[in-house]
């Protein structure tokens, strides 16, 4: 009878491939993973503990740190349940904005999801082509916002203000041009193009993850995936289309699906989200167009929303509301609403309790990352220890979001 050869090693939780602060401790008979056990709590820092103890609007903050990745979508998320319980919704620039500036999060969060999953895989030029892409993405909101990362600029009743025509168009400054939102996706496809050129028929990227950390739609659905996770098994389940939120039914679009359920079926799913993403915002351009620079973009109830600043200067009804939301905050009415979005990396939803004051007074996220982590051990037993780094990096873990 043959000794057992079964070692127990710690990956992480501080390890480049782990996406983050995430620990897995591997079983291996040789190089072949017989077991893996996801370890976390090392980032936890009580996110939903501080959402019950701020005022509503000053949540807003909290939601952008929860999936770094994805703050405008957190944003998103928390202000439509927010908006629930006050029976309110922005007007419909306001929605379409949104649609945009979610979109943009998407094809951000995909860029960083692909330059470092197949940097995990030894492949490193496309890492630096995707930053290039996500600074041009990161430059359209710090033109709306005045920040690159962390713009709470989606907020409760619509957004923290219209966007400036530069946003649309780009500027030049100083013989620097900045590109706008137009400029930018006319030429992203070229760029999804180069990625492919570079990863989708390479016989060392194919063979790096094709049959591995395999998931039938079953498994998938068994194990509560949502995302792109989900829909490399080929599950068409995606919240844009099944709960359509924010005038995203307003929007032709197409979900992608992949056949196999492996690491490379994600990333043809994923890559092609990307494309979706950028044909939105096509759509969601030509509609703000068609509705003019005028149209507000926030909700009128200033019992919620505070009043557009001009109007301070000449009247006391709104210094008084501004004065009023900005100092007690607004005050929804006792009840409670779920909403869930498709964040990029699954089903996001918020959950939130009014007792009537101006903070919640329960405050719960359900986020896709966490839930998806669940699938890894699965996926990756029977596979060598480099795969396990393939399948960790297919599932987009963001410990920000799992650790909240």
């Amino acid at each position: 009878m043959r000794e057992s050869t079964c070692v127990t090693i710690n990956m992480g939780p501080q390890h480049p491939s782990t996406h983050g602060v995430l620990r897995l401790v591997v079983e291996l008979d040789g190089e072949v993973v017989k077991a893996v056990k996801p370890v976390i709590g090392y980032l936890h820092t009580g996110m939903e503990k501080e959402l019950e103890n701020q005022r509503y609007i000053q949540g807003i903050t909290v939601t952008d740190r929860m999936d770094y990745l994805s703050p405008l979508g957190n944003n998103l998320a928390y202000s439509l349940a927010v908006e629930r319980l006050c029976g309110i919704a922005p007007p419909a620039k306001g929605q379409y904005l949104r649609v945009v500036l979610a979109e943009l999060q998407r094809i951000s969060s995909h860029l960083v999801w692909l330059g470092s999953h197949v940097m995990d895989i030894g492949a490193t030029t496309v890492f630096l082509y995707c930053l290039r892409e996500r600074e041009a993405v990161l430059d359209l909101f710090e033109m709306c916002s005045g920040v690159r990362l962390m713009t709470s600029f989606i907020r409760p009743g619509g957004l923290k203000q219209d966007v400036p025509r530069e946003f649309y168009d780009g500027f030049v400054q100083d013989g620097k041009k900045a590109r706008g939102v137009r400029e930018f996706i006319a030429d992203f496809p070229r760029r999804v193009d180069d990625y492919e050129a570079l990863l989708t028929e390479n016989p060392i990227f194919r063979n790096r993850t094709q049959g591995v950390g395999v998931l039938t739609a079953q498994q998938a659905i068994d194990l509560c995936l949502t995302g792109g996770s989900l829909r490399g098994s080929g599950v068409p389940y995606d919240i844009r289309k099944v709960f359509p939120y924010s005038s995203y039914d307003e929007f032709d679009f197409e979900v992608p699906l992949g056949t196999a359920g492996d690491v490379y079926s994600r990333y043809q799913v994923r890559i092609a989200e990307m494309r979706q993403s950028a044909r939105i915002i096509v759509q969601a351009l030509a509609k703000i167009d068609a509705l003019g620079d005028d149209a507000p973009v926030n909700s009128d109830d200033r019992n919620f929303v505070p009043p557009p600043k001009p109007e301070l200067a000449w009247s006391m009804e709104s210094l008084i509301h501004h004065f009023k939301i900005w100092t007690e905050g607004i005050k929804p009415p006792a009840g409670e609403a779920y909403v869930p979005i498709e964040s990029p990396r699954g089903e996001l939803g918020v959950y939130v309790v009014s007792d009537g004051s101006a903070k919640p007074l329960r405050a719960h996220v359900r986020p896709p990352a966490f839930v998806n982590l669940q699938a890894l051990e699965t996926m990756a037993r029977g596979h060598m220890l480099a795969d396990l780094v393939a399948c960790l990096g297919s599932l987009d873990p963001v410990l920000g979001e799992i650790d909240r």
